[in-house]
């Protein structure tokens, strides 16, 4: 059975999601000020290699642990939730449909624990 990874059309189209993704995230008051001191090109290729693998690509993602990569952000669920709609819409953006964005979403939703209050 194809993978989301496969069925999305790899890396390359993932990599545009996260492009957008993080057009909408910059442009969000409520969470922008958390990428403010971020190398930008950089946190778009973990990003890209973190999602390709998330539905199901190969693991190239070798970046910090989820909780030690949020530490000391002091991120709150509404933070997540914004972030997690700026996935959904960029998701949305290139066509993926709500069923496919559902799973995305839930399998992003259990590194919850791993993000908020650290």
């Amino acid at each position: 059975m194809e993978n989301l990874y496969e069925k999305f059309g790899g890396e390359g189209t993932i990599s545009k999601v996260v492009d957008y993704f993080y057009e909408l995230v910059l442009a969000d008051e409520s969470v922008n000020h958390f990428f403010k001191d971020t190398d930008m090109e950089k946190q778009r290729k973990h990003q890209t290699k973190f999602i390709s693998f998330a539905l199901g690509g190969p693991n190239q993602y070798g970046g910090a642990s989820m909780a030690k990569a949020h530490e000391g952000m002091n991120i709150q669920p509404e933070h997540f939730n914004s972030i997690a709609k700026h996935l959904h819409d960029a998701l949305a953006h290139f066509g993926v449909s709500e069923a496919d964005i559902d799973q995305v979403l839930t399998k992003i939703s259990t590194l919850k624990d791993d993000i908020i209050y650290k």
